[in-house]
């Protein structure tokens, strides 16, 4: 049986279409001024203290230089075997809950293979999630986590695509829980990344406000109150069910803290402060 390929969707508009072109701009990433200041070079050995990672995922000219903290920080820890994607599906398409379950996803830097014991783990664990490649066709979020991942480890991980339409607290704790359910039971060397956004479209100032709040509750690792800040502020954060996935799969996997790595605003990039996307880099660790 041939394998299934996801080709990429986003290249050459979220980031470079070609390989020599986005290692240039992942390079870019890590150095510019809002970003770590160089370029990391990963430690060997699997992970001991970090559980997950919540990162933006708009297009690299605008949350790369954040995103690369993430990246950073995963690099001085170790390499994992495994990586969880969990991201909000901006596009409408598929399931409520929809996993890649099997075959490979390409990006300009090569090929990464879907973790088919992990996503069958899940999919038994949790019947809402859904086989399904559909919602994952045109879905950016996930996908742009993943050049990242290829610059510091090249094809030497596998990955567990997630994308979640429904992102109220029941869903994403049922998902969280089979998650870490899995990864436990399989014995695995993994991390977890939600990928998500956080304030959308409002004054820098207010986007800085409501988004602390946000950054407090994952911190935190208090997803009630994760749930509060977005409804009650509100807080336009689209990946906020993902996030609250992984917050449940890092405490049940021994997570004891959230630590903010970088936060900016589009504002911070291109100077107009009028109305700005809020981006987040959080680590959680045991």
């Amino acid at each position: 049986m041939s394998l299934s390929v996801r080709p990429p969707s986003v290249a050459g508009a979220f980031y470079s279409g070609t390989e020599r072109g986005l290692r240039r701009q992942i390079e870019w990433c890590f150095t510019h001024p809002l970003g770590p200041g160089m370029v990391p070079k990963p430690v060997e050995g699997p992970l001991e203290e970090l559980v997950a990672l919540v990162c933006p995922h708009a297009g690299y000219m605008y949350s790369g230089p954040v995103a690369a903290h993430a990246y950073a920080r995963l690099a001085q820890e170790g390499r994992p075997d495994v990586v969880v994607l969990l991201g909000p599906n901006h596009t409408g398409f598929g399931s409520s809950v929809a996993i890649y379950a099997r075959g490979a996803w390409r990006t300009p830097l090569g090929q990464v293979e879907v973790e088919e014991r992990v996503a069958e783990a899940i999919m038994k664990k949790a019947p809402i999630v859904a086989d399904d490649v559909e919602a994952h066709a045109y879905e950016h979020s996930l996908e742009v986590q993943l050049p990242f991942l290829q610059y510091l480890y090249g094809g030497d991980f596998k990955i567990v695509p997630i994308c979640m339409m429904f992102q109220d607290v029941r869903t994403s704790t049922e998902v969280g829980e089979a998650i870490a359910a899995a990864i436990r039971e399989l014995g695995l060397n993994a991390l977890v990344i939600a990928s998500t956004d956080l304030t959308h479209y409002e004054p820098h100032e207010v986007a800085v406000r409501k988004d602390a709040e946000v950054i407090r509750a994952v911190e935190a690792l208090d997803v009630p109150g994760l749930y509060r800040a977005v409804e009650e502020l509100p807080v336009s954060m689209c990946g906020y069910g993902p996030t609250a996935a992984a917050m449940v799969a890092a405490k049940a996997l021994g997570a004891t803290r959230g630590e903010l790595l970088k936060y900016a605003t589009s504002g911070d990039i291109t100077g107009d402060r009028h109305a700005v996307v809020g981006y987040a880099t959080i680590a959680i660790t045991r």
